[in-house]
């Protein structure tokens, strides 16, 4: 086990999600009023001078872009918002005012206190250097960059459209960080460094800058990192890649990431629950859908009732193999597997340094009915839970709100498909009746998804059926070896003609 992680507690990723859900259309009312308490305290408690001034600014302040709080309007220099600046909120257009106004009197108090912060950190890195050695000095320079990082600190030619990579590593957070990395020999150190650097791309939404420092972040982990980092990059690179959509490459990290999870810094448990079910749901086939989210124990421990949960904890269910489903059983007849398993809960909403984190409740039953509902084909339940789940979840959370739509088409495309893969013919009005929407509503439902080519079938409206084009695999096959083989041959051809000597050209 290497040692324990450093450079973890800045920046805070909640701060992030409490400015999203002060421009999000659909959080409620109750949970902007908090989410903007809770940031207005954190901006005096952590004097977060540079983050106050890009949010409220009158001027050019992201939560001003249209003159609220303030009687003077934006120049079109402030208007010119990047797309990581644009990822830090929800929405540009809300239909409620947020009111954030700004102080120039509080904005200049908490200059000064970070001015003051700034040049103890100067003197401290001056005494290391004149009497310390290059651990000290280190530690001073950690120091400043943590500072930044917990400010905010974003430089503004970031946040113009032309940014670039080169602008991003501009931030003074990060431009710290880059120093203490380049002086620092430690591999552990240099890996948590990185993932300070992949946090404060998290927290402004930058994810070009968040996909490179993942993959440099690997690169240092497979060179020689200890376990407990190489479990803490799963959770990072796989919410990255939920929030790039890229859900079926996400799945088996946050899926692997729950049994081993220690990145509180990154997210909650609960927040990484969810995050893994809903990856899992709309990405893997069945068989494994079954044993990685169903039966998973750290999944029941969360979303199953009074005696799953129980049997989570004494590992009396286990999702190991064998999950039972490989000829898809009715849910009834699986039989779970025994195995020595067991989740340790009371770990649950702990810091990585022992502190504990009090988590807001969350009403987890909408996703749980769409896992169950969508397990044993209750399709008209699973439809219902799937609209309760993008109210409850995908509305309102930052990484999720991006790709709801989507998420939301997929999980209909999804049911569908596990419907009718199981007959050759069925009845249009019978299909509705499952899912409990009107015939005109499937029908076009349907209609994009076979155009698509996403749903083999085809519906005759007026006999009210739809048809079912099984594949026929061993067709496919033969048509796709004698395509690529006349392809084949067509290429040697043209390189025969293009290499031949004639007698002639030889002499």
């Amino acid at each position: 086990m290497g040692a324990d992680p450093q450079y973890v507690k800045y920046p805070d990723l909640a701060l992030s999600q409490y400015i999203f859900q002060l421009t999000n259309p659909s959080a409620p009312k109750a949970t902007r009023q908090t989410s903007l308490k809770n940031l207005q305290d954190a901006i005096s408690e952590y004097k977060m001078a540079p983050l106050y001034r890009h949010l409220a600014h009158p001027i050019d302040g992201l939560f001003n872009s249209s003159g609220e709080g303030s009687a003077q309007k934006p120049t079109s220099a402030g208007s010119k918002k990047s797309a990581a600046a644009a990822n830090l909120i929800a929405s540009k257009k809300t239909s409620h005012r947020i009111d954030v106004p700004w102080d120039e009197k509080l904005y200049q108090k908490l200059e000064k206190e970070n001015e003051k912060e700034l040049e103890g950190f100067q003197k401290e890195e001056d005494e290391a250097e004149e009497k310390a050695g290059e651990t000290e000095i280190l530690a001073a320079k950690g120091k400043r960059a943590e500072f930044w990082a917990r400010v905010g600190d974003k430089v503004r030619k970031a946040f113009l459209e032309e940014a670039t990579m080169s602008d991003s590593l501009s931030d003074k957070a990060i431009s710290t960080y880059e120093a203490v990395f380049e002086k620092t020999g430690v591999l552990g150190t240099r890996i948590d460094i990185v993932l300070a650097i992949i946090r404060i791309g998290i927290f402004f939404g930058d994810k070009l800058l968040v996909k490179k420092s993942v993959d440099r972040a690997k690169t240092l982990v497979e060179s020689g990192g200890d376990w407990d980092r190489r479990n803490r990059l799963k959770a990072y690179q796989g919410l990255y890649l939920l929030t790039v959509r890229s859900y079926n490459l996400a799945a088996p990290l946050l899926l692997d990431s729950l049994s081993t999870f220690t990145s509180y810094e990154l997210c909650s448990y609960s927040s990484l629950v969810v995050y893994s079910v809903l990856a899992g749901s709309v990405s893997l086939k069945r068989v494994d859908f079954k044993a990685n989210v169903v039966d998973a124990p750290e999944i029941r421990a969360i979303l199953g009732d009074g005696e799953e949960k129980l049997s989570a904890l004494s590992g009396a269910i286990s999702s190991g193999p064998a999950a039972g489903d490989e000829e898809m059983t009715d849910a009834s007849a699986a039989t779970p597997t025994p195995a020595p398993t067991a989740v340790n809960l009371t770990t649950l909403g702990q810091s990585s340094t022992g502190q504990s984190d009090v988590e807001t409740p969350i009403d987890f039953s909408p996703l749980a009915n769409l896992v169950s509902s969508l397990y044993i084909g209750d399709y008209r339940s699973f439809f219902l839970a799937l609209a309760a789940v993008e109210d409850n979840f995908l509305s309102q959370d930052r990484y999720l709100y991006e790709h709801r739509g989507w998420f939301v088409r997929e999980m209909r495309l999804r049911g569908y498909q596990q419907l009718l893969q199981s007959y050759r013919v069925v009845g249009l009005g019978s299909m509705a009746n499952d899912f409990g929407v009107s015939v005109d509503f499937l029908d076009r439902d349907l209609a994009k998804f076979i155009a698509a080519e996403r749903i083999p079938c085809t519906i005759d409206r007026v006999n009210g059926i739809i048809e079912t084009n099984r594949p026929d695999d061993k067709n496919k096959q033969y048509t796709d070896v004698v395509k690529h083989g006349d392809t084949l041959i067509t290429k040697l051809q043209k390189y025969g003609q293009a290499v031949r000597l004639r007698g002639s050209e030889r002499g």
